[in-house]
């Protein structure tokens, strides 16, 4: 019997679990903590310096680079901007050593720069990659209305619902009163009347100045204190959210907001429905996503880059949506091995 044949007779893998010779395959995790790590460690030497502008290029940079040593085929769908606009990691850049898979590739150097130059809580480094053509195309309209929440009350949240009845939907789901659930908003003049919303429903909000990618993983993972993310924020961010949810079983619903007539009509134009509600599967329809995060600064969910004479502290998270595997990452690095990267005054 040859070895291949015997492998496929002993093993004993969940077919769910395999892949194929031209899909993303596990081992793809943690290359792409290598790239976040790179984005966090140039970005982070810039935190508390107030030039969010300069700790993004660094970020970019680092993160543009080591793209190029990971085994795929991707495009960036989700980036810095058009090609115009961003030099680096714009929409339809080819990324990847050009071999293996065909993927789309979603990028955020940091989610949340003023966050980085103020040295304030809960910025990161994001990556997220799904196969080919799975990612949603938002058209150039860069905000949405966003609910999300976990797994126990994924099937029964509906964004066209009034906040208060989601809000008592959540609550029987987790079987706790509405007072006791948490909401978390993006600190916007926006959002007043949904802070009210909220409150007059009897649960409590909890703010957050930029960054909703961690704030949506907060939402959807049980023990972070947060129960439900709403408001409008950023489709990109929505995208790159929509990959960490796949894994972690919760929902994220979004609704296209465009910001002015012409983005409105670009929408239209390109054929979106504006009342559509997008679900997870929406936003990015393969089962077999990544989504690779490494902490800037210090938050709910990781813990911020860490430099001392010798050595460069990280920590990642990776999850892969196939085998719904969450993973964190401590990585430990020779300071004198990114020295490249650090600020030269």
């Amino acid at each position: 019997m040859s070895p291949a044949s015997m492998t496929q007779k002993y093993s004993t893998i969940s077919p769910s679990l395999a892949v194929g010779h031209d899909e993303p395959d596990r081992n793809l995790a943690l290359e792409l903590v290598r790239v976040t790590e790179a984005a966090a460690i140039a970005g982070g030497h810039w935190v508390g310096f107030g030039d969010k502008n300069t700790a993004d290029g660094a970020a970019v940079d680092a993160m543009r680079s080591f793209l190029q040593t990971v085994h795929f085929n991707g495009v960036v769908v989700i980036g810095e901007g058009e090609k115009d606009e961003a030099p680096m990691l714009f929409n339809g850049e080819r990324v990847g050593d050009g071999t293996g898979p065909e993927v789309d590739v979603a990028v955020d150097p940091i989610d949340g720069t003023r966050l980085t130059a103020l040295g304030i809580n809960n910025a990161l480094a994001v990556l997220a990659v799904a196969e080919r053509g799975s990612m949603f195309d938002p058209s150039a309209v860069f905000y949405m209305e966003k609910l999300v929440t976990g797994p126990e009350a994924a099937d029964m949240v509906d964004l066209r619902l009034p906040v208060k009845q989601n809000l008592h939907l959540i609550a029987k789901a987790k079987g706790v009163k509405v007072n006791q659930l948490n909401v978390m908003i993006l600190d916007r003049d926006r959002h007043r009347p949904l802070v009210e919303e909220i409150r007059e429903a009897g649960a409590r909000t909890k703010f957050i100045m930029d960054g909703d990618v961690a704030g949506a993983i907060a939402a959807a993972r049980s023990g972070t204190g947060v129960d439900a993310l709403m408001g409008i924020g950023g489709t990109p961010e929505g995208i790159v959210a929509a990959c960490a949810i796949k894994s972690l079983g919760g929902v994220i619903q979004g609704r296209l907001w465009p910001t002015s007539d012409e983005e409105k009509q670009k929408a239209i134009d390109a054929g979106h429905d504006l009342e559509r509600v997008l679900s997870t599967n929406d936003l990015v329809s393969s089962d077999n996503c990544y989504f690779a995060a490494t902490g800037i600064t210090d938050g709910d969910l990781l813990k911020g880059v860490r430099y001392s004479k010798d050595k460069v502290l990280t920590q990642s998270i990776v999850m892969r949506s196939k085998s719904g595997t969450i993973r964190f990452v401590d990585g430990e690095h020779q300071a004198s091995k990114w020295e490249g990267y650090a600020r030269k005054n």
